[in-house]
């Protein structure tokens, strides 16, 4: 593996041949150094041996069978492990460390399904028997063809499921209609969040005419409930190029482009506002790939900018809007006082506070190495004043 120049190119040999092309990852994973040729002649176990030893897989059979060669590589995966006997005292993980012990084995699950690769002509095309027409959904993932390239199937498999949800759309009312998530955007598929919004009463302040600021705004979802809630004037930022495209065709979809205005911003626009909406990222951890940002806030350091810079930036008699889960407390990540701490340290008091219990199918769902803490998780949205 090398890099021609910004583009990351794989190689390996068929047929007897050096043969390369360029690598495809929206995480910025590198090319992988071993490559294997496989079609549907090889067993599900040689090709678990294989990707656990750290040779990835090109697939040359037919696609239905490279899904179902990666639906038994995940079923091998997700097999129990034999664990040496240790003693009580040490078999209880806390809080943290189970929290941490749960990612790095969801890593490795990763690295083992990512190891199945998929060919792509220059024009998205698949060369492959039975190959579903995937070229819309590329486009919108990696921008136009210009060249043969190579990706794992896993990762082709979520450009394919993004474009179906930016096709479909999510039916939130309190914002008019459907909001369409963009590839790489995070997602409103949880309730918790745009209920608290609707709820919420407005500040006094906005009865008149006010200015919003949404930060953050990702598919814009919270930027439309406000201005449905009568908001004229709504500034919606973000940094990320592809939420702000995303914002911007959701607010036109929606006929909201008249109240709604769609900037690129380190967190705030210029000028103060009588209402500072955020909903950051939950979970002070360092996220494993870009798909990740919208829930792994390494340090908590939007959340710390967010608050630091909040009380510059209201109106008097403003208020901020922090939507933010207990998750991390649960994990051990955060206690409730340091979050308490943190407000204080940015001249905030708290107003008020209004909480929601979880309501999306994981908070059910007991298999799951974290139930206790996703079932005990409350949402808050917490009313903040500059003191």
């Amino acid at each position: 593996m090398t890099d021609c120049g910004s583009v990351p190119i794989i190689y390996w040999l068929e047929d007897g041949k050096a043969v390369e092309a360029r690598w495809r990852s929206h995480n910025g994973t590198p090319p992988p150094t071993r490559v294997v040729v496989a079609d549907g002649k090889m067993t599900a176990d040689e090709a678990y041996g294989l990707a656990c030893q750290g040779s990835s897989l090109l697939w040359r059979g037919d696609f239905q069978e490279a899904r179902q060669m990666l639906s038994a590589l995940g079923n091998r995966a997700d097999r129990p492990q034999r664990r040496p006997r240790t003693s009580a005292a040490t078999s209880i993980a806390g809080p943290a460390e189970a929290f941490h012990l749960y990612r790095q084995a969801r890593s490795q699950r990763a690295r083992t399904l990512n190891a199945l690769l998929i060919p792509l002509n220059d024009d998205y095309t698949i060369p492959l028997r039975r190959a579903p027409d995937i070229r819309q959904a590329c486009a919108e993932a990696y921008g136009p063809a210009e060249t043969a390239s190579v990706t794992s199937l896993r990762a082709l498999l979520g450009v394919i499921g993004a474009h179906e949800w930016r096709t479909k759309g999510i039916e939130i009312p309190e914002a008019g209609g459907r909001i369409h998530p963009h590839f790489g955007v995070f997602a409103p598929i949880r309730r918790e969040y745009v209920d608290l919004v609707s709820a919420t009463l407005l500040p006094a302040a906005c009865a008149s005419s006010c200015v919003v600021f949404d930060i953050g705004t990702g598919t814009g979802v919270l930027a439309a409930v406000l201005a449905r809630r009568g908001i004229e004037r709504v500034v919606a930022t973000d940094l990320d190029p592809r939420a702000l495209a995303c914002a911007s065709e959701n607010v036109r979809r929606l006929g909201l482009s008249e109240h709604i205005n769609v900037v690129q911003a380190d967190l705030f626009p210029q000028g103060r506002a009588t209402l500072v909406v955020c909903n950051p990222p939950w979970i002070p951890a360092r996220p494993s790939s870009s798909m990740e940002t919208g829930i792994y806030d390494p340090e908590s350091r939007m959340l710390r900018g967010f608050l630091r810079a909040l009380p510059e930036h209201l109106e008097p008699g403003g208020e901020g809007w922090l939507i933010l889960s207990d998750l991390a407390e649960h994990f051990g990540l955060r206690t409730r006082a340091q979050l308490l701490e943190e407000f204080e340290a940015a001249g905030l008091r708290v107003l008020g506070r209004n909480d929601v219990p979880p309501r999306h199918p994981r908070a059910a769902d007991k298999t799951d190495p974290l139930h206790i803490a996703r079932a005990a998780e409350i949402t808050s949205l917490w009313r903040l004043a500059a003191r």
